[in-house]
């Protein structure tokens, strides 16, 4: 399997420290709010990741952390009347609830920060002693200029990084670019304490003190969203490395932006929207298909167009799905050399779909190898095809659609085709209605496509299935 590094900015051959095993460590939330679709991308493509890899054989460890304490969960409990762990708690319960909806598995392990405070006191203190980090009034601070490699993750040198950064004048650094390590407590924040006094931490340290207790300290995959590069992981590389005198990561892999219909998300554009709100107009797998149609690394445009494309494009999964266990359920048992050849034929599909995704976990191409199958499968129909056939197609389509978290509903009754089918009606109206014969065409075609064929009557628009009787 290939993959892209951003350390080396380049694909390169996947090999674990331990063959067979893989340690992955992604950037969770920030608990302060319900997450944004933003958010969504990150999460979904790190839980197909890990998916994709247990489907090629690998045991994976994940760890997804939860940031508990930070400024942002504390003016928010300011602004909800709450305590900092009441925030905390609550929305994480609420990313559970939409994590659930999204079909993002639970990592192995969700530590949070308030957690891992021992742990995290003791990097600090060890950091000091190697003479990497200095203390003032309180504060800890990460001196950068002690770490040479500084700037190699983002590709940025010491200088071009003071010249483009936009960072808070504080007179007790060394350098501007040094980060904090620990906070002294300001009046009626959360604190813990600890040899510098009373603080917290600050935000870099603790995702390097959670992988290394949960992973040890060097891991095989560590990512998040494009905008963690710089400093969050910049950071955490730097301490990591210069507590260890190891490589943190191996691979780094970063999640392309997602921007809302061509402009950057931002509340101030009024066009930010959570996955909570989302789900008030779309089915949440709807999402997760979207975003699984464009390559991890590559800007995604959020828009309706594109959501009602998705919904349309996973709604043709479900019916084929549907279309399949109707005649798989009337094929005759047959066994022969055409069926074996038949089989042979869809095989091939799956071969294809590894392919695809091991090219640097590519689940467009492997979306579309997955509508290829569909097609081949539609197409099968006409040649009667025996129940095995059928049985081996259903398998290998929810086979691969499973290895994306697609097609999870358990409710694939007839009634939810019948469901399918109309809505693509009332839709194909409504496109006539608008004068949108393209669209009314491409929606008589998909149907057509997949056994279902339209016919005017007097009482309206009926369908039927029009494979040969048998």
């Amino acid at each position: 399997m290939m993959l892209y590094n951003t350390l080396t900015r380049q694909k390169e051959t996947f090999s674990p420290i331990e063959p067979g095993k893989i340690r992955m460590y992604a950037c969770g939330p920030t608990v302060y709010n319900y997450f944004h679709i933003g958010n969504a991308r990150t999460f979904i493509t790190f839980d197909a990741l890990r998916q994709y890899f247990e489907y090629r054989g690998y045991e994976v460890t994940f760890v997804q952390n939860f940031t508990d304490v930070d400024d942002k969960i504390i003016q928010q409990a300011l602004k909800e009347n709450l305590t900092s762990v009441e925030v905390s708690e609550k929305y994480i319960e609420a990313y559970f609830a939409d994590a659930d909806s999204l079909g993002i598995r639970r990592a192995d392990v969700h530590p949070r920060v308030t957690e891992t405070i021992p742990e995290i006191i003791a990097f600090v203190e060890a950091l000091i002693q190697k003479g990497v980090a200095y203390e003032q009034q309180g504060d800890v601070y990460f001196d950068v200029t002690a770490y040479p490699a500084y700037g190699n993750l983002s590709k940025q040198s010491l200088d071009e990084l003071k010249a483009g950064a936009r960072i808070e004048v504080n007179e007790q650094k060394k350098s501007p670019l040094d980060f904090a390590l620990w906070k002294a407590a300001k009046p009626g924040e959360p604190f813990w304490e600890s040899p510098w006094g009373p603080g917290r931490p600050g935000w870099h340290i603790e995702c390097s003190a959670m992988a290394r207790k949960y992973l040890g300290e060097t891991i095989d995959i560590h990512g998040g969203g494009g905008d963690l590069t710089f400093p969050h992981h910049e950071n955490e590389v730097a301490q990591s490395e210069a507590l260890t005198g190891k490589p943190f990561a191996n691979y780094w892999v970063h999640v392309g932006y997602l921007n809302v219909d061509n402009r950057k998300m931002s509340k101030s554009l009024n066009n930010f929207f959570t996955a909570r709100e989302i789900a008030a107009e779309y089915d949440l797998e709807v999402v997760r298909f979207f975003i699984l149609s464009a390559h991890y690394r590559n800007p995604i445009n959020f828009s309706r167009e594109a959501m009602t494309a998705a919904r349309s494009g996973l709604e043709r999964l479900y019916t084929a799905l549907e279309n399949w266990r109707y005649y798989h359920d009337h094929a005759p048992e047959t066994e022969g050399t055409e069926d074996q050849n038949q089989i042979a034929t869809l095989e091939n599909y799956r071969e294809r779909f590894m392919a695809a995704m091991d090219d640097d976990f590519n689940t467009a191409d492997g979306l579309g190898i997955i509508f290829e199958l569909v097609k081949a499968g539609n197409a099968l129909l006409t040649e009667k095809p025996g129940r095995k056939v059928l049985q081996r197609a259903l398998e290998l389509l929810q086979e691969l659609a499973g290895v994306l978290g697609l097609l999870q509903k358990e409710d694939t009754s007839e009634g939810s085709l019948e469901d399918a089918v109309e809505k693509l009606i009332s839709e194909r109206q409504q496109a006539r209605q608008n004068r949108d014969f393209a669209r009314a065409d491409a929606i008589r075609d998909q149907l057509k496509e997949q056994g279902i064929v339209l016919e005017d009557t007097p009482e309206g628009i009926k369908w039927k299935r029009v494979v040969n009787d048998r």
